[in-house]
């Protein structure tokens, strides 16, 4: 379907959008979900620590290539077109989903299992350098007026019905399969039917039609244009690095670090932690809409420093407290608390984000903002959270990792929403 093709309802555009981003954040929560069987199948280790270590990195090695992706495939879509853009980020997932998926395990090929498996994060990394700003600028520029927020949120929504489905297809395999088994190869049995996914959700997002902000743009930047811009406004590309920091640290702690946190530190059963994640993953697609609509009313900053500032005072308590009290009853309410100051704050900043980053760069200067977070803080929470809590002994300590997250968030709301920080065309 072209550009010129019948205009389509706005939820049909919703769900078109944000069916790449489902499929993209499904593969990403897989491998954090099942991180221990990964360890033993592809690095393994005479120390369980060591090699869940690194799992850890090479999850995170892909965050790496974000700011990468950012940057080349951010500007194609500036350039050429937010559909043909969604499209190809697309495509380059799905490669490395499917490397990820029929990689033989380290017994059977050696080094080359670990190495392939890298590969295959790196070319996720790189087009999800792109894709969750590609799809957030396309939401913010078919939204109708004074609905931004709103429409925006559906970015982030559309990732928790991924968290939701791999929590809920982890349980039922946890619970009709032995454990030997799963260790084996049945973890190897959601990153399958991943890839059975992918072309259904090819076919619905070539449907996408441009949108009508980039089609009536008289000029279309090029790349040393964009270059020029994105320097210029580096402060801003900064500023809102931090903003976002508040957001996947907190994000990748809560989903994708809980299943570990939960079997490995808290002595649940996984079936537990799965379950515990599943209800975040409901919590926050709730709270993210609800928030994104308030912001809509009320305006972003508020939320945003409130949420930051309550991150940054009580997520170490709050995770002190169940340390202290360990059961499955307060790590879910722990966990749906944070899932609370997350949904919140990030209902209201993705928006934000959008808005700040002037047009011309805008899926640029919005990927690479976004990028820098995850490459440099957010997709390393599960590795910083380990190594914290081996390292100080306080299996409370990844606390102190999201408190830092909140605080730059608010000091980042401070400076933008203070005009301290200002775009320059």
């Amino acid at each position: 379907m072209t550009a010129t093709a019948k205009p389509q309802s706005k939820f049909s555009t919703v769900i078109r959008v944000t069916s790449g981003n489902f499929i993209e954040m499904y593969d990403f929560f897989l491998f954090g979900f099942y991180a221990t069987y990964i360890s033993k199948a592809f690095f393994p280790s005479d120390s369980e620590y060591a090699s869940l270590m690194l799992t850890f990195a090479t999850f995170g090695a892909g965050f790496l290539m974000r700011p990468l992706g950012a940057i080349l495939l951010g500007g194609y879509i500036d350039r050429i077109g937010r559909r043909k853009g969604l499209v190809l980020t697309l495509g380059i997932m799905a490669t490395g989903t499917a490397m990820v998926a029929f990689i033989p395990s380290y017994a059977t090929i050696g080094l080359l299992a670990p190495l392939l498996v890298l590969v295959g994060r790196l070319l996720q990394g790189f087009s999800a350098g792109v894709e969750l700003g590609g799809v957030s600028v396309y939401l913010s520029e078919m939204a109708t007026p004074g609905h931004k927020g709103f429409y925006v949120s559906w970015q982030s929504a559309s990732q928790q019905v991924a968290i939701i489905f791999s929590a809920a297809l982890g349980y039922i395999l946890n619970e009709s399969m032995s454990k030997e088994v799963i260790a084996d190869w049945g973890w190897r049995i959601p990153f399958f039917i991943g890839c059975m996914i992918i072309p259904i959700v090819f076919q619905i997002r070539r449907s996408l039609q441009e949108t009508e902000e980039f089609l009536a743009k008289k000029h279309h930047p090029t790349f040393q244009e964009i270059m020029r811009a994105l320097t210029i406004n580096w402060q801003l590309v900064v500023s809102g690095m931090m903003l976002i920091v508040m957001t996947t640290v907190s994000f990748y702690l809560i989903t994708v670090y809980t299943p570990t946190f939960g079997k490995s530190v808290m002595k649940l059963s996984i079936v537990d932690s799965l379950l515990i994640t599943l209800f975040v993953g409901l919590s926050n697609f709730i709270w993210l809409p609800v928030m994104g609509a308030l912001s809509d009313r009320i305006g972003r900053w508020p939320i945003m420093a409130l949420f930051s500032g309550l991150a940054l005072f009580t997520a170490y308590p709050t995770l002190n407290w169940l340390v202290e009290n360990p059961s499955y009853e307060h790590m879910l309410a722990v966990e749906l608390w944070l899932s609370f100051l997350y949904g919140s704050y990030n209902g209201a900043t993705i928006v934000a984000l959008t808005e700040i980053i002037p047009i011309q760069i805008r899926t640029t200067g919005f990927s690479l903002a976004y990028s820098l977070a995850t490459a440099l803080f957010g997709g390393f929470t599960p590795l910083v959270s380990t190594w914290l809590i081996e390292t100080t002994g306080d299996k409370a300590s990844p606390g102190y990792w999201m408190a830092m997250a909140g605080g730059m968030g608010l000091i980042a709301t401070a400076l933008i929403y203070k005009g301290i920080v200002k775009a320059k065309v």
